[in-house]
């Protein structure tokens, strides 16, 4: 193989590594943050893209953990979704301030009253929830996209730690050890039974949401941009290699 052929090939190669390792930051269902302490409450946002060019999103459900029950789980309004909480009843109660709580949120969703999210955006469900546990190192929501064209992306499968990135993996939120404050801090005398988030520090830094909304920007397009870059970079290396050879020929 000639010289300007191998340059076209490892070309085309790694434009394709550098688009293979893009695509994926730009299409799953997310919690952000990704981590938080154990014990107390936390805002957890449900990060939807949209993965299509001609449909919007039109509905998110997201099923919360049964393995390790969640005694509240508060949406915050999102201008132009409707949004319902159901809850089921547990098959052993779990305590929560002293009280014993035999019902527990079991699902969320969220519909678009408009347009949805459209092509090209995304969109956080913010979630105040609590209190999570300290026995378990992370929680797995299952999360269901529908889209105006009927077509139904399931986001449950379950990533196994340590194994390769399921295709439609569902949202994960990791928990650390508990802390005395921010978003692992338990919640006083004051906070109710039904788990109603009365911790002053269960709530995020909006400082630090802004940050996080900029980190996450910053990386889709960064993901983008390498994507473009590397596709052009393939198809340059092919060009050359076909005129390298037409000049090698003639």
């Amino acid at each position: 193989m000639s010289a300007s052929r191998r340059f076209a090939a490892a070309a085309c190669l790694g434009a394709a590594a550098v688009f293979t390792a893009a695509a994926p930051a730009l299409a799953h269902v997310t919690v952000d943050p990704s981590t938080v302490p154990g014990g107390g409450y936390a805002t957890i946002n449900f990060k939807v893209p949209n993965e299509r060019d001609t449909a919007a999103t039109v509905k998110l459900e997201v099923t919360l953990p049964t393995d390790h029950p969640l005694a509240s789980a508060q949406p915050e309004p999102v201008p132009g979704w409707d949004v319902a909480v159901e809850r089921g009843t547990l098959e052993e109660p779990i305590e929560l301030h002293g009280k014993q709580i035999d019902e527990v949120p079991s699902k969320i969703t969220w519909t678009a009253e408009d347009a949805g999210i459209e092509p090209g955006t995304f969109q956080r469900f913010p979630v105040s929830v609590g209190r999570l546990p300290e026995d378990a190192d992370r929680l797995v929501f299952k999360a269901v996209q529908t889209y105006d064209n009927d077509d139904v992306v399931r986001w449950i499968e379950v990533p196994e730690e340590g194994g390769e990135e399921p295709q439609s993996p569902a949202p994960v939120l990791d928990l650390g050890a508990a802390g005395d404050g921010g978003h692992g801090s338990h919640g006083g005398d004051g906070a109710d039974a039904s788990g109603g988030d009365q911790d002053a520090g269960g709530d995020a830094d909006p400082a630090a949401d802004t940050a996080a909304d900029a980190d996450g920007t910053a990386t889709d397009t960064t993901a983008r941009v390498l994507a473009v870059v590397g596709i052009a970079v393939g198809l340059g290396g092919i060009g050359y290699g076909v005129f390298a050879g037409r000049r090698r020929s003639a």
